[in-house]
């Protein structure tokens, strides 16, 4: 402190012969210029760091302001999302159990509709086997009594004279008669 009380101390002491000069003593000019900047930057120029100190805190704050409604408005997409998923995989669950029950279902109406066709193929077969053996034995049983008709027809011709041959020979065309209605 005493180099700077100095400092002052010489300016008396310098002659005022009306010349300018510098004071080349840089050790006791240095501090006072320092002194005098750091004074002016910091009187003039702390409104001004204030000033954008105050605007950067603000951008900061603002930023971070923007930065937790984003956050807020995704967790709620997100929620939403969660939500929406587990409604669609509660609904693919429901198709899943309604189509495997489908199928089921149809695969049991196949089933009888199958068992129902075989049935009644089974009974047309059955049907069809009745029929035809019934109509073999009718043309059987039809060639054997033609076969015994004529037999007998030669019998009697060779034993019988025509009366008895004409009587008979009416008679049996009377059996036949009734047979026939009968069969038909």
């Amino acid at each position: 402190m005493k180099n700077v009380t100095d400092s002052f101390v010489s300016l008396g002491r310098w002659p005022s012969a009306g010349s300018f000069g510098f004071n080349t003593d840089i050790l006791a000019t240095n501090p006072i210029n320092l002194s005098i900047v750091l004074g002016v930057l910091i009187f003039f120029g702390k409104g001004v760091l204030n000033d954008l100190l105050d605007n950067r805190k603000q951008r900061i704050l603002s930023t971070i302001r923007n930065s937790e409604e984003l956050r807020r408005g995704a967790i709620e997409q997100l929620e939403r999302a969660r939500a929406r998923l587990r409604k669609v995989e509660m609904e693919a669950d429901e198709y899943r159990m309604n189509g495997y029950s489908e199928i089921e279902r149809e695969k049991v109406n196949l089933i009888n509709a199958t068992s129902y066709s075989l049935e009644q193929l089974e009974n047309y077969k059955n049907e069809t086997l009745n029929f035809e053996q019934q109509r073999t034995i009718n043309q059987v049983r039809q060639q054997v009594f033609q076969q015994a008709l004529q037999g007998a027809l030669g019998t009697l011709n060779s034993c019988l004279n025509s009366e008895l041959h004409f009587r008979t020979i009416s008679v049996n065309i009377g059996i036949l008669g009734a047979m026939e209605e009968i069969t038909d």
